[in-house]
């Protein structure tokens, strides 16, 4: 916050270099009472160097601070506590954030260097389920936030198109498949082959061998097994385009497994001159014993590749095309291992840029206390939760608000904005379960919750018709506001927070915090109430709806203006 930077030079200023300002920053914290102040500096640091106590140093450094933006600063024993001028520090931000509008807590870290956002990965030839939604949505929002930190974010769709499973779902669809049934309900029928292959693949083992057969065939270019691989992935993606819709996420590049067909061999060739294989009951790994990690299997006996290969030549091919920064791979915690074998890896190859790979592991999306399962049916499609979500919004709105303009366009809003915040809301590591009702309940710490938060704030702005441009602001000091503002203040850091952390769950509480703090506000001031502070309290709505449509925007959520 740049109170607390202006705070930290104030004080610098007084030690007569003991410290610089950078150093005093490091210490400032935020009172654990109100009572107590805003801002505090624990005097510790400095009793070996000035040769006295913290609480007289803190007394000393008390008496000398004096500035427009403290009210008071007191001694409360070892600490400097400091008590902003409300008056003077919410007319500056209130200016502030209308002026930056909503590029408000943009931040300049990254001067346009490229983050590789690898997320969504479905594989293809089975449906879009709410197991596939969490890396779709953190993936999304951690890409606003890289930008938002002044990186360039290249999302990319790591296709699930290649792999053991597509000999499976070919062995299926030749043994019980139904040409007209597949071409009528593509997704459907493959779904139903896929679970019916290890259905019977329990009582009969010999499918398996079938299953690895024909993705050799498939790997070595065959012709029929090729076509039933493209018409799977065609038919998968005109699919998945719908979600993506739904959801508003967009993405540079769907390359997925399938494309580094033709690109692994020079990545086993380099590993090979490296001399980094070695053999292991017919395989070729690579050794990582030297990091306490088992070996990352390369090749199978049978001359097949694996996810490692692919993942390592992407790897190399991504940093060639965009010389990133950093990759964020959106993965479920349970591939935690084979990332850290693929990043050793690439090490051992000498690869500096390796150490700016980064797995970014969460938690499942349980139905009933258990994990949603494709092999064994049990999944929840994705899709038609987004339509009942929808609905629900939709009969929500006819109910309370029946004269709504755009109902259909404010539904989706919420109905998707609903599922979104109730994934993100959640640290990421944590498990979510899914639920509905919860979801798009108006009250309490949801998505509909924030929304009608900046809904009621645009409400208020249309009710005053004023041009809020041209607003006289003289600062605010009651109770109600000063909450507000504060947490204003704080959204920059947040952003940060959210960036260094990978962890779009910030944001989300942060809104709820935010739009709890501006309710209490419109509850207890009257704020149309024609006097001197009119204008200022319009201008503090002003920035609120700046602020949580920003935060909405973040997380990949839109903010009705009506609701």
């Amino acid at each position: 916050m740049e109170l607390t930077k202006d705070y930290a030079k104030e004080i610098a200023f007084h030690l007569d270099g003991k410290l610089d300002w950078n150093e005093v920053l490091q210490f400032i914290e935020k009172p654990k009472y109100e009572e107590q102040g805003d801002l505090a500096f624990p005097c510790f640091v400095l009793a070996k160097t000035l040769k006295k106590s913290p609480n007289s140093i803190a007394s000393d450094l008390a008496e000398k601070l004096d500035h427009p933006l403290f009210e008071k600063v007191v001694a409360d024993g070892p600490y400097v506590n400091c008590f902003l001028n409300k008056k003077y520090v919410s007319k500056k931000f209130i200016k502030s954030i209308l002026q930056a509008g909503e590029s408000y807590g943009s931040l300049d870290m990254g001067n346009g260097q490229n983050i590789v956002v690898d997320f969504s990965s479905p594989n293809i030839a089975k449906p879009f389920s709410m197991g596939h939604l969490r890396s779709t949505v953190i993936g999304n929002s951690l890409a606003n936030i890289v930008e938002k930190c002044g990186y360039k974010a290249l999302r990319i769709n790591h296709l699930g198109d290649w792999g053991t499973q597509f000999g499976k779902l070919i062995v299926a669809y030749k043994r019980w498949g139904n040409e007209d049934s597949v071409r009528q309900n593509t997704i459907k029928e493959l779904l139903d082959l896929y679970v019916k292959f290890h259905v019977e693949a329990e009582t009969h083992p010999i499918l398996e061998d079938d299953a690895r057969l024909w993705f050799k065939k498939l790997e070595d270019g065959d012709k029929e097994a090729y076509d039933l691989w493209k018409w799977f992935r065609d038919e998968s993606l005109k699919e998945f385009s719908k979600i993506y819709e739904l959801l508003d996420v967009h993405f540079d590049s769907f390359q997925g497994e399938a494309f580094y067909n033709d690109k692994m061999g020079e990545t086993m060739d380099t590993i090979q001159k490296l001399e980094l294989l070695t053999q292991s009951d017919g395989a070729n790994v690579v050794d990582l014993k030297e990091f306490d990690v088992p070996p990352c299997l390369i090749q199978k006996s049978d001359g097949a590749t694996l996810y490692a290969t692919r993942d390592l030549t992407a790897a190399i091919y991504r940093h060639n095309q965009y010389n990133f920064e950093k990759t964020l791979y959106i993965v479920g915690h349970e591939q935690s291992l084979h990332f850290k074998q693929v990043f050793l890896v690439l090490e051992k190859m000498g690869y500096e840029w390796a150490k700016g790979l980064v797995h970014i592991p969460f938690g499942f999306i349980l139905k009933d206390g258990k994990k949603m399962s494709t092999r064994k049916g049990k999944v929840v499609l994705l899709e038609e939760v987004i339509k009942e979500a929808m609905e629900l919004a939709q009969s929500n709105i006819d109910m309370k608000n029946p004269d709504l303009e755009k109902k259909e366009e404010v539904a989706k809003m919420v109905g998707v904005g609903a599922i979104i915040f109730h994934d993100l809301k959640n640290e990421r590591q944590n498990n979510v379960e899914f639920s509905l009702e919860e979801m798009l309940r108006f009250e309490g710490t949801t998505g509909p919750y924030v929304q009608y938060t900046h809904a009621r704030g645009c409400s208020i702005l249309r009710k005053a018709s004023v041009d809020v441009s041209s607003l006289k602001i003289s600062g605010l000091d009651d109770q109600y506001s000063w909450p507000v503002i504060k947490s204003l203040m704080e959204f920059p850091n947040v952003v940060k927070k959210s960036f260094t952390q990978t962890e779009p769950s910030h944001i989300a509480k942060y809104l709820i915090g935010l739009s709890q703090d501006f309710n209490k506000y419109y509850t207890n001031v009257k704020i149309l109430s024609p006097d001197e502070q009119q204008e200022s309290r319009l201008a503090l709505v002003k920035t609120v709806t700046f602020v949580l449509k920003e935060g909405l925007r973040l997380l990949g959520i839109k903010a009705p203006d009506k609701m």
